[in-house]
This record gives C-alpha cells, structure tokens and sequence, in this order.
C-alpha cells in the first residue's frame, strides 16, 4: 500500500503507482504531459487544451465545474487530480466515494512548486518533477523586477468587471514582476466598478485572455472610461497556469514588463 498526502492534508492510499488517471485542472493536465504520462492519463477536462494532441485524442470529462461522473466511470480510473478552487467541492466530494482524489491548493509560486514535485511522488517521476520545478525556481530568480511603484489591476471577468485579491496566484505572480497590485486589500476575486477602477489610480490595467477572453473592443471601451491608466491584454495562462506552463511563464514577464516600462 503507497500512502501520499495532497495539498489539503487529505490522505491518499494506492495499491501500486497509479495506471489510469483523471485529470480534471487544466495545467496539471498539462504537468502530467510533461511527467511523460501519456499512456496513463486517460480522462481530461474540455478545457485542458495543452497538448494539443491530448486535447484532440483523450476521452474528455466534462469541465472543470460540470463533471460526468458516468464519463468517469467508464474509464474507470485509479487516480484523479483535482484543485480546491477550480473544482466544485461537491462534485469532488462525490467522486471520492469512488476513487482516490489528489487535491492540489495553490496560491503562490510556493506552493504549485510544491505541487509539481508532489504529483511526481505520486506518479513515480520524482527526477522529472524535480528537474521541472528547479528549472522554473531557477527561471524567476533571473530576471529583474520593475519599481514597485508601478501600480497595476488585473481583470479576469467582465459583466461584472473582476479583479484579483492578495490571497491568489495572479496576485503573486504580479507581485514578483514587481507591480504593485492595486487591490491588494482585497481577497480571491471581488467585483469591481469602472468607478473604482478609476479611483486606485491604476498606472496599468490587464485584462486577461481567461477566464473571459478580453479583446480590444474590451480595452478600447475601458480606455475610453478610465483615461491615462494604460492598458495591455495578457496571456492569462502565464498569470493562472501553476504546471510545466511556468518553465515559460518568466521569459514572458521579462517581454511584459520591457513592454510595459515606460509609463
């Protein structure tokens, strides 16, 4: 009998290493690619996308909030990874009556490092996990951040406008570019008004590509209403994705933030 513990301290027993897995979180869907588990991922949500000849090829779940638990059923699965804040407790709760569920609870760089070596214990892929999250480790201590003084919003929905707290991975991942997150005060992902928007006196607004899939219309209409703050659409995965997508996540910041610079 393997015992593992998962990010929320639950305890997780398997006969053996496991050979068929669900996985119902986007980027660890993708990790567990990069883990070279392609013979035993079988089950994926419809919004994992990354890699793209799993997203064309593996049996697909449902969504991250809308499982099929008779999809499920069918494969027949002896693990399934699962995240605190992208799945429903209820649905999770549910499944566990059946199988073994890895739930990972991540809110900063720390802990989705964490995650990746802990989904290596898991999977028997330990030295991969390893080189993965010593590469990512690596890649966020090389690069400079800009002056804290730069003061940022970031939206990830929109009617109602949403933004991120202090207590979130996007927040994290802002902070160490170096922005100063002008919600901070805030936790998880509150909802905001133009009017607020306005009075944080933001010097940069990003609306994300995900959630909601901001567009220029979107940034044209904001600009209108909210005069000097600038305003820059973002790839949302390199703020939100806390697998392997983070080897790249770095390099992207660096373009962002050169982009950025002069205010």
């Amino acid at each position: 009998m393997l015992t593992f513990t998962d990010q929320l301290n639950r305890r997780i027993r398997l006969d053996r290493l496991p050979q068929r897995i669900v996985s119902l979180v986007p980027s660890q869907t993708e990790l567990l690619a990069d883990l070279g588990l392609g013979n035993e991922v079988v089950g994926i949500t419809k919004f994992c996308i990354h890699p793209d000849h799993w997203f064309r090829s593996k049996t697909r779940v449902g969504g991250t909030k809308d499982v099929h638990s008779d999809r499920i059923a069918a494969l027949q699965p002896d693990l399934i990874i699962a995240n605190k804040e992208e799945n429903i407790k209820e649905q999770i709760d549910s499944l566990s009556t059946n199988y073994p569920i890895w739930i990972s609870d991540i809110n900063d760089l720390g802990s989705a490092l964490q995650m990746i070596q802990g989904l290596g214990e898991l999977t028997g892929t330990v030295q991969e996990a390893l080189r993965i999250s010593s590469q990512i480790q690596l890649s966020f201590t090389s690069f400079p951040p800009v002056g804290s003084a730069i003061r940022v919003a970031y939206l990830i929905w929109k009617d109602p406008y949403m933004t991120v707290g202090s207590d979130t991975f996007i927040h994290d991942m802002l902070t160490r570019c170096g922005y100063t997150n002008v919600f901070a005060d805030s936790v998880r992902y509150p909802v905001v008004s133009v009017e607020e928007l306005k009075s944080r006196q933001c010097d940069l607004l990003f609306l994300s590509s995900e959630p909601y899939p901001f567009r220029e219309k979107d940034a044209m209409e904001l600009q209108a209403a909210l005069g000097n703050s600038r305003i820059r659409l973002v790839d949302g995965e390199f703020f939100s994705w806390y697998g392997s997508r983070l080897l790249q996540a770095a390099d992207y910041f660096k373009s962002l933030i050169a982009e950025c610079s002069v205010i």
